[in-house]
Formats: structure tokens, sequence, C-alpha cells
């Protein structure tokens, strides 16, 4: 029988920084970005993977972090919405989700934004409909969605042809 209370020590990098994190075999990489590491920028949602605000990169996937259970990210790379912009310099998807209008009450978009960039990092020019097709797993309830796709679209034109003028 598993003692599920008995801690574990975890090496994490998240936002290229290094952590070594004590966990129980039941908490979730949600629990402890927000908690442990204090960085809230990811949203607790559903708390059963349906709604994708809680989407982190882990070695670049996506997961929904409230199903992720934290021991499996032992050893492994994170990138939470924190870890977007570089220093003060928003990242291209920050900028064209602000520019297109993509956001409304914001609660969606740390999971909107790295569904996003994972799909520009595999596939610098998709379609309309690819772009639909990676936003499958988040929902938004305030924008509906041709924003967002427009901002990601904006986003791939100005990572291959250069900054589009504001």
């Amino acid at each position: 029988m598993v003692d599920i209370s008995q801690e574990k020590t975890i090496n994490i990098s998240v936002n290229n920084n290094k952590y070594t994190v004590n966990v129980t075999v039941t908490d979730y990489l949600i629990d402890v970005l927000r908690d442990k590491l204090l960085l809230r920028g990811t949203k607790r949602g559903c708390d059963n993977g349906e709604c994708g605000a809680c989407t982190v990169l882990v070695n670049g996937e996506p997961v929904n972090s409230c199903l992720y259970l934290a021991i499996r990210a032992d050893g492994k790379e994170i990138t939470t919405v924190e870890g977007l912009a570089k220093r003060e310099e928003l990242h291209i998807l920050q900028k064209t989700f602000i520019k297109e209008g993509a956001l409304q009450c914001g609660f969606c978009g740390p999971g909107m934004l790295i569904s996003s960039k994972a799909l520009l990092d595999s596939n610098p020019n998709p379609s309309k409909a690819e772009i639909r097709e990676a936003m499958v797993g988040n929902l938004c309830r305030c924008s509906g969605y041709t924003k967002i796709a427009n901002a990601v679209k904006q986003a791939s034109k100005e990572q291959c042809c250069g900054k589009v003028s504001d």
C-alpha cells in the first residue's frame, strides 16, 4: 500500500528557473505552480481537464496541469504564461491578443496563450482550421473564438514576416 502523505522531492525547471520541490504522490502540477512556486498566472478552472485554463507546456507539449501529477514533472521543463514574456518584452502572442482584443475577462487567456504557443512552435503558419483545432481543449465564455483565432494568425504572420506596425 502506498502512503499518499509521504513526500517526494522533485527537480523541475519552470520558465528556465530550477526548483527543488517536495510533493506528495497526489499533488497536481497546478498546485505546485500556484501554491508552492507562487506562479498564479495558470488558472484553476474546472479541475477535470475540460476548460484548458490550467494549460502549461511540459517539455514543449501542452498539458492540463489540473490532471498532471506533479511527481511526473520530475526532471522536466515547464513553461507557464509567466514564461512567455522575456523580461519586459511581451511575447508576440501576448501582443497580438491585446491588439486583436482577443481577451475579455482574461480567465481563459493563460491557457489560450500557452496552447497557441504550442501550435506555433509546431506549425509556424497554421490555417484558421488548424488554429481552431488547436484550441479545442480551451473554453472561452466571453470572446467567442474569432478574435483569438485572428490573434494567433496575426502572430504567425508577424513571426514569419516581421513585425506588423501597431
